[in-house]
């Protein structure tokens, strides 16, 4: 049975998916790009600050299914410019355990919704 999950402290979807679906304790969680829930602006500021809203979007949907970063079994990368990867990096690492980290990939795109420079998907289980 798939259940949708759904937090006004992520932003709402831009068409026709939503932020997550829970299926068996498996999250699969929609690509988030740096917007702001509250405001629905971008925040670009630099690669830091965009990583850092995304992976606090991430937080909020992951809260919103009873989960954490510790759940986190997998996630994709998509980065407009690969000379950003390290920074990306490092923001995206800072959320979590280096032991325990999921399995990833990181792949540079042609280009992403909104012109943003990164967005990141997950999938977590409980």
């Amino acid at each position: 049975m798939k259940k949708i999950i759904h937090t006004t402290n992520a932003p709402a979807p831009i068409g026709p998916y939503n932020q997550a679906v829970l299926v068996d304790g498996t999250l699969y969680i929609s690509g988030q790009i740096a917007l702001h829930p509250a405001t629905g602006e971008l925040v670009n500021d630099s690669i830091e600050t965009e990583t850092k809203q995304v992976m606090e979007n991430m937080k909020a949907v992951l809260e919103a299914a009873d989960m954490t970063f510790l759940d986190v079994v997998k996630t994709t990368i998509f980065i407009m410019d690969m000379n950003d990867f390290a920074k990306i990096n490092t923001v995206y690492g800072s959320y979590f355990d280096e032991k325990t980290a999921p399995a990833r990939e990181t792949v540079q795109v042609a280009g992403l919704p909104k012109n943003v420079n990164v967005e990141i998907s997950m999938i977590a289980v409980k």
